[in-house]
């Protein structure tokens, strides 16, 4: 079952990967009309009840396919409002066709007549609430008219994301849907078909562009909409929290601030005045701290766990104890990898390894990206934390659902890209479900890496990456 919005993510990694949503809309057009044939015979009226957008468009397309009936098209609206280009451009068609087609401007012209069907293809998986004019007054003829009605995809009124259905939605007789049934569908007094219109199980798998779809950022937004991340890290090091805080930033978190030892928390501001540095009297991260520790972390949305931390004894064990009683969502990267198998937490966790690491935490890998796949989800769902494993293929997986990102190049085997991930998918975790979150930054990131090597040939350092992240998640 995909949600409207899990369906136009996969609808665009479709076009990313060579099918385009034109395609798929005549092949859901052409699933319509089969739909039709199905309930109808030939010379029997059919009216069909377009929309102004793709949900429209797939009605339109059907029309082409349904020369043996008595045809009636009525559009909801004025052509020069379709929304669409690809919806246009099947309204066009049937113009220069010369199949006779009907304007609704107004609610009051709104007649059915008596056909033998109708098609329902007003409003698509993208609308929520009850439905306005002339929808709602069309709705109502479908409803109380005697001939069975075909909905396209949903039916008008049906919220595809929690399968809510409006009070005053159409009363479907059948749906034809597309590649996979939708939130409240099951429910419905009604045949649903699930039409196959040649999506590849690849739109589903691998990360591409249509998953930058999910993110958003409101006009009106205010400081911490876009979330407050806190970089633990830094002792033996202090590049990488640098970096991963740098990398929160570009990432979109609205504020980022760095936990470190006093004996590098200057070193670690001077890398930049975006930065806002909490220091602590100590060399490296122990025991002593976490309380101090977790009060701070009670103001972030995300704690990016690790960068440059060091693998100190007394610092695990302050990992531990850390997350043993936090219970908020965190970003776990570098040497605490190795601890998290063994605590118990309430904690949402991303857990960021190369496969080295993995292996150190106790899960098994392999040259076969499609074995290591499996293995991954596997442990996945046996430490029950989400994986991002770093690879020429990354693996994400949060022991359900296992996607791949195949963005990126052998220029980033550098040191530090793994902190600006890291920081990248902290920045992410505070507006996105977990394995969202580190799928985007997977590509994201990859993204960016080829960006520049694409502009300067290898030699990259992961400061390069810094720049070219926000183009590769908005662009």
């Amino acid at each position: 079952m995909l949600t409207g919005t899990e369906m136009g993510v996969v609808d665009e990694n479709a076009a990313a990967l060579g099918v385009p949503r034109k395609q798929l809309m005549e092949s859901s057009g052409n699933a319509v009309a089969q739909a039709v044939r199905d309930q109808a015979d030939p010379g029997d009226g059919v009216t069909i009840v377009a929309g102004r957008g793709n949900n429209g468009g797939d009605a339109l397309v059907a029309a082409r396919f349904l020369d043996e009936f008595d045809l009636r098209i009525l559009l909801l609206g004025r052509p020069e409002t379709i929304t669409t280009d690809i919806a246009r451009e099947n309204w066009d068609a049937l113009q220069s066709a010369e199949y006779a087609t009907e304007q609704v401007r107004d609610a009051s012209d709104v007649s059915l007549s008596d056909p033998a069907v109708v098609v329902d293809a007003m409003l698509g998986t993208g609308i929520s609430g009850a439905l306005r004019e002339p929808e709602a007054t069309t709705a109502s003829a479908m409803n109380d008219g005697d001939a069975p009605v075909l909905s396209v995809d949903v039916p008008s009124g049906l919220d595809a994301e929690d399968g809510t259905l409006a009070d005053n939605a159409v009363h479907a007789d059948h749906v034809v849907t597309f590649h996979d049934t939708k939130p409240g569908l099951p429910e419905l007094d009604a045949e649903v078909t699930v039409a196959d219109i040649g999506i590849p199980d690849a739109a589903e798998l691998f990360v591409e562009r249509g998953d930058l779809t999910r993110l958003s950022r409101a006009s009106d937004a205010h400081k911490g909409d876009s979330g407050e991340v806190l970089v633990v890290g830094g002792g033996p090091y202090t590049g990488a929290p640098a970096l991963s805080a740098q990398a929160a930033l570009r990432g979109g978190a609205d504020l980022v601030r760095v936990a470190a030892p006093e004996s590098v928390a200057r070193e670690i501001q001077g890398y930049t005045e975006n930065l806002i540095v909490r220091e602590y009297e100590a060399d490296v991260l122990g025991p002593e701290q976490v309380d101090w520790l977790s009060d701070l972390a009670d103001g972030h949305d995300t704690v990016v766990l690790g960068p440059g931390m060091g693998d100190a004894d007394e610092t695990l064990s302050a990992v531990e104890e850390f997350l043993g009683d936090y219970e908020g969502t965190a970003v776990v990267d570098a040497d605490p990898l190795a601890v998290v198998p063994d605590i118990e937490t309430d904690a949402e966790l991303v857990c960021t390894p190369h496969q080295g690491e993995l292996q150190k935490m106790g899960g098994e890998t392999s040259d076969d990206w499609r074995e290591r796949a499996d293995l991954v989800e596997s442990f996945a769902a046996d430490i029950g934390h989400t994986l991002l494993v770093k690879g020429a293929y990354d693996v994400i997986t949060d022991g359900e659902e296992t996607r791949i990102n195949r963005t990126g190049n052998p220029g980033m085997t550098v040191g530090g890209t793994g902190d600006v991930l890291a920081g990248v998918t902290g920045a992410l975790t505070c507006v996105q479900e977990p394995r969202h979150a580190a799928a985007i930054a997977a590509y994201a990131v990859g993204d960016a890496g080829d960006s520049v090597v694409d502009e300067r040939g290898y030699g990259l350092v992961a400061t390069d990456l810094l720049g070219e992240v926000p183009p590769a998640l908005w662009r």
